[in-house]
C-alpha cells in the first residue's frame, strides 16, 4: 500500500524510530515474564508497513526466539509465544475490525508530526497510509488534520 502513495519513496523513512518495537518488546517481555505470561501481543503490520523493519514476520519470529532463550521462563520449560494478529491485514481491514470492535478512530493520532493540540499533519507517510485505509474501507476519515479535514 505504501508504494501506492503519491511522492513516496523506497527505503526506510524518516520517520524511522531506531529499535521501537525491539525495545517495546523487551519491555513486554519483562513484564510478561514477572506477571508469569507466556504471551506477547504486538500491533505490528507488515502488509501496508512503512518499510520499518521490526514490523516484518521476520523480526516477530526471530524476538520470540531471543524470548525463548533469554529468559528465566523458558529455561524452565514455559515457553514465550509472540502474536501479531494484525500482521497479514491491510490498513482498511484494520480499520473495518476495530469499528466492529467499537474503537473510536477519532480518538486515535497515527501522525509522526502532530501538533499541540493533536491534529495530525496530514502529509507523512503514516498519515497518508491512515488516510488510504480509511479510502480503501469505504468510511470517512475522522482524522483532525491541522490544514483541515
Amino acid at each position: 500500500m505504501r508504494s501506492r502513495l503519491q511522492g513516496w519513496q523506497p527505503g526506510i523513512p524518516v520517520t524511522y524510530v531506531p529499535a521501537r518495537n525491539t525495545i517495546m518488546l523487551a519491555l513486554a517481555l519483562a513484564w510478561a515474564e514477572v506477571l508469569g505470561a507466556q504471551d506477547i501481543f504486538v500491533g505490528v503490520n507488515a502488509v501496508d508497513y512503512s518499510g520499518y523493519p521490526d514490523c516484518r514476520p521476520e523480526f516477530i519470529r526471530a524476538f520470540e526466539t531471543l524470548a525463548n532463550l533469554a529468559t528465566k521462563a523458558a529455561v524452565e520449560g514455559r515457553s514465550l509465544q509472540v502474536h501479531a494478529p494484525l500482521i497479514d491485514m491491510s490498513k482498511a481491514q484494520i480499520i473495518m475490525q476495530g469499528g466492529r470492535l467499537g474503537i473510536d478512530y477519532g480518538l486515535t493520532v497515527s501522525c509522526y508530526q502532530a501538533d499541540a493540540e493533536g491534529r495530525a499533519c496530514g502529509v507523512c507517510d503514516s498519515c497518508r497510509l491512515r488516510s488510504q485505509g480509511f479510502s480503501d474501507a469505504g468510511l470517512k476519515d475522522p482524522t483532525r488534520y491541522a490544514g483541515g479535514n
